[in-house]
């Protein structure tokens, strides 16, 4: 009479089960790099050892047991135990001419079209921008431009 409910979905397979051979690729490269990086660490370390031990031959080892191992001693090379550095140079200050005021009208009459542009977001940035124009109205239509 009544239908059977419908079969349970088969559940997903997981990511990682899903991306079964790119995690093997990653893990491969990721082993392949440390080997590389640990095989080159340590030829450098043993690079150096070997490379002075291959350079004496066996005169030098007759020679080497004659000579007394005194410690060296270099006298004539001075180490600086405190570094000097000089005193960082300080540029004078440039004095420049004043901008004149016809050019600072301009400079205010080019801020408030700008400010016309600005299209705000809410009335906070509206009532801040028209507070803006505002002064810059004031500062074009006054007699003298205050110095920049």
């Amino acid at each position: 009479m009544s239908e059977p409910p419908p079969p349970p979905l088969p559940p997903k397979e997981s990511l990682i089960k899903r991306y079964k051979l790119i995690w093997r690729l990653l893990l491969n490269a990721n082993l392949a790099l440390g080997a590389y990086m640990f095989v080159r660490a340590s030829r450098k370390d043993s690079g150096i050892v070997n490379s002075k031990a291959s350079e004496k031959s066996v005169g030098d080892e007759k020679a080497a047991a004659k000579v007394p191992s005194d410690p060296i001693t270099n006298t004539d090379i001075p180490i600086p135990e405190i570094l000097d550095f000089p005193p960082p140079l300080m540029e004078p200050v440039k004095v420049r001419q004043p901008i004149p005021e016809d050019q600072q009208r301009e400079l205010f009459q080019w801020m408030l079209e700008e400010k016309r542009k600005i299209k705000p977001k809410d009335s906070q940035e509206k009532k801040q921008i028209d507070e803006d124009k505002a002064i810059l109205k004031q500062f074009i239509r006054a007699k003298s431009v205050p110095g920049l």
